[in-house]
C-alpha cells in the first residue's frame, strides 16, 4: 500500500506514539551516563532509574469507541455522516476533508475488521483492517460524549 500523506481529521487532541529508533540526543544522553573508566579519579555515574511505566489498558477509555469508529466510516463512506457526533470544531474541520477523504476510504473497501491498541492520554488507538488496507484510528471524546479527536493513517511499516 502506498504511504499517505494524511492526517486525516485531527481534533484538539494529540495522541504520541511511540518511537521506534532511538534519535541521536537519546543516544548522546545514554552515552554520557557512561562512567569515565580511563580517569581513576572519576566518579561513576548512575544512570537515574525510569519511573515506572502503568499497565496498558485492556479496554478503550470510551467504551463505544469500536462502534463510534465503525459508524463514522459507514457515514462518511456513504456520504451521509452524522456530524452530531463530533464537537462542533472537529465537525467543521471534517467537512473541510470530506471529499478528500471520501475516496480513499471507499478504496479501502469494507471494514473487516476494528481492534483494540492500547489507549494514551484519553484517547483510544485501534487499528483497522479493510479489504485492501490495514489503518491506524484514533479517537477521543470529549466530556458530553462527543468526538473530539479523530485521527487515521496508514499503518506504519513494522508494526
Amino acid at each position: 500500500m502506498k504511504s499517505l500523506a494524511l492526517a486525516a481529521l485531527l481534533g484538539a487532541a494529540a495522541f504520541a506514539l511511540p518511537m521506534t529508533a532511538p534519535t541521536q540526543a537519546m543516544a548522546q544522553a545514554a552515552a554520557g551516563s557512561v562512567p569515565n573508566t580511563f580517569d581513576n579519579n572519576a566518579t561513576p555515574q548512575t544512570a537515574p532509574t525510569p519511573a515506572p511505566r502503568p499497565a496498558a489498558a485492556t479496554r478503550p477509555v470510551n467504551a463505544n469507541a469500536a462502534a463510534t469508529i465503525r459508524t463514522i466510516i459507514s457515514g462518511m463512506k456513504s456520504n451521509a455522516l452524522d456530524f452530531d457526533l463530533f464537537t462542533e470544531e472537529l465537525a467543521g474541520k471534517i467537512r473541510e476533508q470530506q471529499a478528500q477523504i471520501l475516496p480513499i476510504l471507499q478504496g479501502f473497501g469494507a471494514v473487516q475488521a476494528v481492534d483494540f491498541v492500547r489507549s494514551q492520554e484519553g484517547a483510544d488507538l485501534f487499528i483497522v483492517t479493510f479489504a485492501t488496507a490495514e489503518t491506524q484510528w484514533v479517537i477521543g471524546f470529549d466530556d458530553a460524549g462527543k468526538v473530539d479527536a479523530l485521527l487515521f493513517r496508514p499503518v506504519p511499516e513494522g508494526e
